[in-house]
């Protein structure tokens, strides 16, 4: 004879209910309206997008073209050739000069979103006296024009024997940008000001709260300044045609002004190799901005509120 414990019941019962519940109804979908000012906007994008990439289409259907074919405006090639690929780096040290760029690019946009995160941090968070009218000094900057400081420039970095070194493309970043600075100060802004009080409550100092707190907080905006900053010493030119003389420390843009030195006008009439080594510099900026669009656009959307 089995003796069953007091207290305790099958419940798991058949649940009947469950068996004859009808499915929940779906829903229609709802269709989408075509109205006239929908079809006017997306007429208008697709004309603007046209407009911004035909430019880059040509490049690259005139880097498959042979010599006489290049400015035939055909964007499908009569005769398609990769020889352009393989003669660009007979012709001229891409790789070098790739590097050179890389090695720039990197370290004037670290050093740029580095040393302007720290200077909007001592904007929007310590309190002392003159510090608007600090700032709107540090604002007034962005209305030099370039042409004003590079002869006093070019004479600094003369005078600490910089001059045909990439050290002048990039040490300059090392004091900060206005427009950054700017930009990071107005995110550091919107950031809730009782956390960092927090912080301190519990015995982070100033630079704790700065790296700890503050600084991962401003992730989206610290990858706008890099990219930012990417993209212009990418393509910069002016400063390389300044301070650099030898072709070992040449940048991609240097280069380039080079080869249609070389190539283009007043030279060989080699424009396919011209417009091949334009299209090995462009595509990197576009495989960045590609790579990166998702942190563009969430840095856009949060950043210039004050909180």
């Amino acid at each position: 004879m089995t003796i069953e414990p007091i207290g305790v019941q099958d419940t798991e019962q058949p649940d009947h209910d469950a068996e004859h519940t009808p499915p929940a109804p779906v829903q229609p979908r709802k269709k989408r309206r075509v109205t006239p000012g929908k079809v006017v906007i997306g007429a208008l994008l697709t004309i603007t997008t046209v407009v911004f990439i035909y430019p880059f289409i040509w490049l690259l259907s005139a880097s498959f073209k042979p010599r006489g074919e290049v400015f035939d405006n055909k964007l499908i090639p009569d005769t398609f050739i990769l020889d352009n690929y393989i003669n660009v780096w007979r012709e001229a040290p891409m790789a070098l000069w790739l590097w050179n760029t890389i090695l720039v690019t990197v370290l004037a946009a670290v050093t740029v979103a580095a040393s302007s995160a720290m200077v909007a941090w001592g904007f929007a968070y310590f309190r002392f006296r003159g510090r608007n009218l600090l700032f709107g000094v540090v604002l007034a900057t962005m209305m030099l024009p370039g042409a004003v400081t590079m002869i006093p420039v070019f004479l600094i970095w003369n005078n600490l024997g910089m001059v045909d070194t990439l050290t002048p493309l990039w040490a300059q970043n090392l004091f900060g940008s206005a427009f950054y600075i700017f930009l990071l100060r107005q995110f550091f802004l919107g950031l809730p000001r009782d956390l960092f009080d927090a912080a301190k409550i519990d015995g982070a100092n100033n630079w704790q709260i700065f790296r700890r707190i503050a600084v991962p907080l401003c992730k989206p905006a610290l990858i706008i300044t890099l990219i930012f900053e990417f993209q212009a010493a990418w393509t910069d030119l002016m400063r390389p045609l300044i301070y650099l003389r030898d072709s070992d420390n040449f940048t991609v843009p240097r280069g380039l002004k080079a080869l249609l030195d070389q190539y283009g006008f007043g030279g060989e009439w080699h424009w396919e190799i011209v417009v091949t080594a334009s299209v090995i510099t462009t595509v990197p900026m576009i495989i960045l901005f590609f790579l990166a669009q998702k942190h563009f656009v969430q840095g856009i959307a949060t950043t210039g509120t004050k909180g």
